[in-house]
């Protein structure tokens, strides 16, 4: 069989990033994260912060799609992913933030943008309290920071108590391998596009040994960020960051209107919403990209214009 070679124009070709997988030692932590190398040592930084229950490989696509433009760097956080935590770690929405800005001192990230997508809202904001001259920019993607974004099953759930009756049924249901599917598929009208590699990959993580109790004391602990909104609003109103919010606007747990409420604060805000749920990288990955990159290429001094997605170098 042979094959005949049309001349003209060849076809374009999307290059993905190439990407180092690394583990680095923190205050006795050894944090697993993924790095894209970027054509310019120069280019402008994204710290990706994952949410619940997922790790970094939430971010494997996006990485690949950007990665040759800008420096994306996604840490697992303790308890989560590949990382590995000595068993007296406590499990804190404070100390995830110790070992993440631990991490971005050991990298050398004086300054970055940040994603904040579900837990890393919490952990991103607490960094952006201690170092708000490292913050370039918040991506914002269903990271709520408002009382009105909050739903119902979320409120209950920031609510629950050891003591709280069914709490730990409540808990292990969360857990569950039903319900890592549902965050991922649940809100999109096309779940054909969700890979279960993800929701899969992270269900193995949870059942980890010790990985349950990690995530039953974070849970106890969300409260303490309903507690930072005030903080974090105000925060958002003195430093006014340069902000591009994302949202699912079918996600159960934060709603369209968690979105809608960063420009009260900082007015400037670019929102956009889609009709997808909480895992919305996954099925909109091509309308959201080529936001984050105007946005880092608009607000990072020096900056240059990426290619389009589907363009190839030279």
């Amino acid at each position: 069989m042979s094959f005949t070679h049309r001349t003209g124009t060849p076809p374009r070709i999307a290059v993905p990033a190439q990407i180092v997988h690394r583990f680095v030692e923190v205050d006795g932590v050894e944090v697993f994260y993924r790095e894209s190398l970027p054509e310019r040592p120069d280019a402008p930084v994204l710290l990706l912060l994952h949410g619940f229950p997922s790790a970094s490989h939430q971010f494997r696509r996006l990485i690949d799609t950007l990665g040759r433009d800008f420096r994306l760097v996604a840490p697992d956080y303790p308890g989560f992913g590949h990382t590995r935590a000595p068993r007296d770690f406590t499990y804190s929405f404070d100390r995830l933030a110790d070992a993440v800005e631990a991490f971005t001192e050991r990298l050398g990230l004086a300054r970055y943008a940040m994603y904040l997508f579900d837990f890393g809202a919490p952990v991103g904001f607490r960094l952006a309290l201690r170092h708000p001259e490292r913050v370039a920019g918040l991506v914002v993607q269903n990271g709520n920071a408002y009382e009105e974004g909050l739903s119902q099953a979320a409120r209950d759930f920031t609510a629950l108590t050891p003591e709280t009756p069914g709490a730990e049924a409540a808990l292990r249901g969360l857990l569950s391998l039903d319900s890592t599917r549902g965050q991922y598929e649940g809100g999109t009208s096309r779940p054909e596009l969700v890979a279960p590699e993800g929701w899969l990959l992270d269900q193995h993580f949870l059942e980890l040994p010790g990985r349950a109790d990690a995530q039953r004391a974070l849970a106890y602990d969300y409260k303490s960020n309903v507690a930072a909104y005030p903080v974090w609003q105000a925060w958002l109103r003195a430093h006014r960051p340069p902000t591009l919010v994302t949202w699912g606007a079918r996600d159960p747990f934060f709603l369209a209107p968690g979105a809608h409420a960063y420009v009260r604060d900082v007015p400037d805000a670019k929102v956009h919403v889609f009709e997808t749920g909480h895992f919305a990288l996954e099925d909109h990955l091509p309308a959201i990209a080529p936001l984050i990159a105007d946005f880092l290429t608009r607000t990072w001094p020096g900056a240059s214009a990426p290619l389009s997605p589907g363009a190839a170098r030279p």
